[in-house]
């Protein structure tokens, strides 16, 4: 076990840790370590998430402030427990957080409390300039595309919808959850070019895992972006709405890119709207830990070096939305939204 020492130290580093609070919640609910720790793997097990082994050692030392608890373990833990993360004294909220989800029946809406929870969510998607004003146009298109899953069609406009954001700022988490809101499929970079990128990298004579060097930046990934793209196109092709996930670091600040995709889209009829996740170096680097992709090995082994060339502030150069993901605050809600909805939520 970690000293006492050690563990002001480590509660010292991480801003706002209340590990008291974490078994007040547990001694509220009427559990036990060991009883904690079987809900904590059913939950998780029943989200999908990786199940924690949550033993009671384990649960103990959380709660003695001996160990913080892993982005797995804060997942478990915040569905457990229907609350957020500042509410469990994992870190202070942010400013402006939803900390609460306060769930009241809607008179008259077939679908009650659930629409309210998906607005409640949806809301966290929100104007990255001043200039755009387009957010409330887009969160409405989410929220009607969900609704109309459950009577049949939705009247807007087919949507590209890019979501994008520095390695493991929950960009893939925030798409998925979107997709299953919507109905509209995701087309992720990482899974759909992976296999022609390190087949490629190797027959340069590279690291497959290489996604740092000039050879891989000026040869390789714009043809993993031009796959991608062409993925996409095909949807756009057919006026099918499509959630699209990558880093686009690079593309959504060229306006002159960013115009030649609006003017195919809009061609087709398909309005074309980005997200941006923004979140910290911290989170950034607990999540690409834990995923423990073999792409992420050399950001890992050269981790300051690799943050040098991050610009945490860095938005779109063109009209856009900003969902916060700072500390995982808009990762942990979607989780919660996912359990509320139940049968309902598909």
């Amino acid at each position: 076990m970690v000293g006492n020492g050690q563990a002001v130290v480590m509660a010292k580093r991480r801003a706002g840790w209340r590990p008291d609070q974490l078994r007040t919640m547990r001694e509220a609910h009427g559990l036990t370590l060991e009883g904690a720790g079987e809900r904590l793997r059913e939950v998780a097990r029943t989200a999908g998430l990786t199940v924690p082994a949550a033993n009671f050692q384990t649960l103990w030392q959380h709660e003695q402030g001996e160990v913080y608890p892993g982005p797995h373990y804060r997942r478990a833990y915040c569905l457990l427990y229907r609350s957020t993360e500042p509410e469990l004294g994992f870190r202070k909220a942010l400013p402006g957080e939803q900390t609460q989800m306060k769930l009241t029946p809607a008179e008259g809406e077939p679908l009650g409390d659930h629409v309210l929870a998906v607005e409640r969510a949806v809301l966290q998607i929100a104007p990255g300039d001043t200039a755009n004003s387009n957010s409330q146009e887009v969160q409405q298109r989410i929220i009607d595309a969900w609704k109309r899953r459950h009577t049949g069609g939705d009247p807007n406009r087919p949507t590209l919808l890019m979501v994008g954001g520095f390695a493991g700022s929950g960009k893939s988490e925030f798409s998925r959850f979107i997709s299953r809101l919507t109905g509209w499929p995701v087309l992720d970079k990482d899974p759909i070019t992976r296999p022609l990128v390190e087949r490629l990298l190797v027959e340069m004579g590279s690291d497959p895992n290489d996604r740092h060097s000039p050879a891989y930046r000026e040869k390789v990934r714009p043809l993993e972006y031009q796959c991608l793209l062409e993925t996409a196109y095909a949807n756009v092709d057919c006026s099918i709405s499509t959630v699209l996930t990558a880093p686009f670091v690079a593309e959504v600040s060229d306006v002159q890119w960013m115009r030649r995709l609006t003017n195919r889209c809009e061609a087709r009829g398909v309005t074309v709207a980005v997200i941006w996740i923004q979140c910290d170096l911290e989170t950034m680097h607990e999540y690409i830990s834990f995923r423990s992709a073999a792409r992420d090995s050399w950001k890992l082994q050269n981790w300051d070096e690799y943050a040098s060339t991050i610009d945490p502030e860095l938005r779109p150069a063109v009209p856009h939305l900003v969902v916060d993901n700072r500390l995982g605050a808009a990762i942990s809600l979607t989780d919660q939204v996912r359990q509320v909805f139940g049968t309902v939520f598909t």
